[in-house]
């Protein structure tokens, strides 16, 4: 599972979810933009999941450092991220995966975290239409939320656990493994 990681205050206990996913039996890569990279504890993401944390391009010949994608999870997918997905902008490399594995047709469920001010703006909408229709499975922009400050994490897993009937390339322990036509698709 690629984890993407924007931004947004849920960011900053984005290890209690990657626990629960490893708890289930994912196999966890996170990949951050260069804020949240900044807000996160790389070191301790790292040591959970086995892998290192993205947030900068690779050089190009290095090896990939994250496993294939088999999904790929946006949590929280900022306001920022979500509009610059759906304009194809690849400002960073966590945007740059999102793009390419959605054309890969990886499966993409993106849990948005923003302000009213800021989901009123009236181009916010359009671009949500825009990636769910491409594929990308949005959920309520209040689905993580608790009123104590605490995030519903569980939200995500059970999305998942939902969806792996569906999508048999979601079942847990199978990242990297089998649709052969995906090879070549970034890590993580």
């Amino acid at each position: 599972m690629s984890l993407i990681v924007s931004a947004a205050p849920p960011a900053l206990r984005i290890g209690e979810l990657v626990d629960l996913l490893v708890e289930a039996g994912w196999t966890v890569a996170v990949t951050a933009t260069p804020t949240a990279a900044e807000w996160i504890d790389q070191d301790a993401l790292a040591a959970r999941t086995g892998h290192p944390v993205r947030s900068r391009w690779r050089m190009p010949g290095d090896p990939e450092a994250h496993p294939k994608a088999d999904v790929v999870v946006v949590v929280p997918a900022t306001f920022n991220l979500l509009n610059k997905w759906a304009l194809g902008i690849s400002d960073n490399v966590a945007l740059g995966m999102l793009h390419e594995l959605l054309g890969l047709g990886v499966p993409v469920f993106a849990f948005p975290c923003a302000k009213s001010a800021l989901t009123s703006h009236p181009r916010y909408a359009d671009h949500l239409r825009l990636l769910t229709g491409a594929g990308v499975r949005i959920t309520d922009i209040v689905a993580l939320r608790n009123d104590d400050g605490t995030y519903r994490w569980q939200v995500v897993t059970e999305l998942l656990s939902r969806s792996a009937p569906v999508l048999p390339e979601l079942r847990p322990g199978r990242f990297g493994e089998g649709d052969r036509s995906r090879e070549g698709s970034p890590g993580g």
